[in-house]
């Protein structure tokens, strides 16, 4: 009797013990068909299996195994093709086995490259992935159905997966996230943080701001002194210009091996790395160092204060044009994006009013007003022709904040919609191409909580989660459906004017970059924001078990 009733108090530990996964992750996948009425049981020792010639497959492979024990404390062995392993890496999809005669010589999206699949059966676990990339969406999907386990059950645990069939693929080709490096300096280690929550979220796009009137923070190491002294402000304004300093020097850059390394960290997550170097305004950093590139020839201290400086580029200056050309030359010897960002925002013209030497430019150039373009804005178009120009030659695609169109846009330009969607829909009729992040959905500089006095100081403005959740980037009731393809995807971004500690980059960033990530990668008919709240605990607490701050409270 004593016997019968160790074996059953043994088998009810076991089961006390096994924690199901659970499939509705964020991003929700496309398709999830599950029987929960039989599971496999995961426990340490098991392995996982993968092609041992291929390091990028391994490479994920070993991502995988480390947000296994991160989470659940089960150690897994990586057991390289073995076909009878607990967890199977696989490259191609089953789907595109029994199709691929129908398929012969139809190239493939990019959405459609990174579509992957997952099976749970009685064998065990299999992952697919059209391409490399698809294997590493399909492990952190595995990895966020994942239960967090306490720490002092993780040795003992036992993770039952429910039998499933999950095919997914996003809905954008592009899905991006910005983080101003500018105004605040952030070190290496947390710019990686950010690409890891990035990654976790299925985001495929970080954009790098670089430079601003408070700062310059990219060498360029034909010009050393620029990032040495451009980087250095002599004190900061305390709040919102208050008229208060805090009487320390404030500093630092990104040297060109600390962007290559971030790069490649990048890489190895599926993101591409899209630097700003903000042209012609915002540019106060280097004329602190250059001041005969300004159209009053300076004195120009980096600035102290919050806003955008008056000065900026002069445009009839021939030495401008030289020192752009060396600047997007290292960007491009340094990062291998084929999309390089211009900036282009916020450009008084005030000065180029008044200067001689961009009069006789705009004159050489045969510039009139044309009661649609101002002479000074089509100055700056002739600009961004410029730098073009210059990125074509090295196989690149010029971005640049909607301001980029009221000179007239050039041809190839990309627009970053800012201002609301009217610059992104007006440039999609053009068939320009597009990435939507308009303020009132993607700032994530903004409050996210109506009650602004238990929160860390923000620019202003309220995006709650719920806003940030309803974006729509197609405006489908203003495109036709040949319109809407211009449009490439979302992103947010996060200004850092009042951002200066890791703490309060992650307190922006979460939940909002878990709403966006559905806007990014969901159908619209998928979207429902309540499903969505239910699916967000479990988010928060992976976020507790990584480390990472964020905001608590979602409205």
């Amino acid at each position: 009797m004593k016997k019968i009733l160790f074996v059953i108090a043994m088998l009810c530990a076991s089961a006390a013990q096994a924690q199901k996964a659970d499939y509705r992750i964020i991003p929700l996948p496309k398709t999830v068909q599950m029987d929960s009425t039989r599971v496999f049981n995961l426990t340490s020792g098991m392995g996982i299996a993968y092609d041992a010639s291929d390091p990028e497959m391994a490479r994920n492979a070993q991502f995988l195994r480390q947000w296994v024990e991160e989470l659940t404390g089960i150690s897994l062995k990586m057991t390289p093709d073995d076909k009878n392993a607990a967890i199977r890496l696989c490259l191609g999809l089953p789907t595109d086995k029994k199709a691929k005669k129908a398929k012969k010589g139809v190239s493939l999206t990019e959405q459609q490259q990174e579509a992957y699949a997952i099976t749970v059966n009685d064998k065990g676990i299999a992952l697919y992935g059209r391409k490399q990339v698809g294997l590493f969406r399909a492990a952190q999907t595995l990895r966020k159905a994942l239960p967090v386990v306490a720490v002092e059950k993780a040795k003992a645990a036992e993770i039952a997966f429910p039998f499933v069939t999950i095919q997914d693929e996003p809905r954008f080709s592009y899905r991006g996230a910005h983080f101003d490096t500018a105004r605040h300096f952030f070190t290496v280690d947390v710019i990686k943080k950010y690409l890891d929550l990035l990654a976790l979220h299925g985001c495929n796009q970080f954009h790098w701001h670089f430079t601003e009137d408070q700062g310059w923070r990219f060498e360029v190491k034909a010009l050393p002194e620029l990032a040495k002294k451009g980087s250095v402000r002599e004190q900061t304004v305390v709040g919102r210009n208050s008229g208060v300093y805090d009487g320390q020097r404030y500093g630092g850059y990104y040297t060109q091996e600390q962007c290559r390394e971030i790069v490649n960290y990048a890489a190895e997550r599926y993101i591409n790395v899209i630097p700003e170097i903000d042209l012609p305004g915002h540019m106060q950093g280097a004329l602190h160092v250059y001041p005969n590139l300004g159209c009053t020839g300076g004195p120009y201290p980096v600035w102290q204060i919050w806003g955008v400086s008056r000065d900026v580029l002069c445009a009839g200056n021939p030495e401008t044009m030289t020192f752009l050309k060396t600047v997007m030359g290292e960007l491009c010897d340094v990062f291998p994006s084929k999309f390089i960002h211009i900036g282009g925002d916020e450009c008084p013209k005030a000065r180029w009013k008044e200067c001689p030497k961009c009069q006789a430019k705009a004159k050489e150039l045969g510039l009139v007003d044309d009661g649609k373009h101002s002479i000074e804005n089509q100055l700056q178009t002739w600009i961004n022709h410029q730098m073009e120009a210059f990125l074509k030659e090295r196989g690149r695609d010029m971005i640049g904040w909607d301001e980029v169109l009221e000179g007239g846009l050039t041809e190839g330009g990309i627009v970053m919609s800012w201002r609301g969607i009217k610059g992104g829909i007006e440039a999609a009729r053009q068939h320009h191409r597009v990435i939507m992040t308009p303020t009132d959905y993607c700032y994530i500089d903004y409050y996210q909580l109506k009650e602004q006095w238990g929160q860390p100081l923000a620019i202003g403005g309220y995006l709650p989660v719920s806003k940030v959740y309803s974006f729509e980037p197609l405006v489908p009731d203003q495109l036709s459906d040949e319109e809407q393809k211009y449009i490439l995807g979302p992103q947010v971004n996060l200004w850092t004017e009042y951002v200066a500690y890791p703490q309060h980059v992650f307190y922006m960033l979460l939940p909002r970059l878990d709403a966006i990530s559905e806007v990014q990668w969901c159908r619209s008919d998928q979207k429902d924001f309540d499903d969505f709240k239910a699916r967000l605990p479990h988010m928060k607490q992976i976020y507790d078990r990584i480390g990472v701050n964020y905001c608590n409270g979602v409205e």
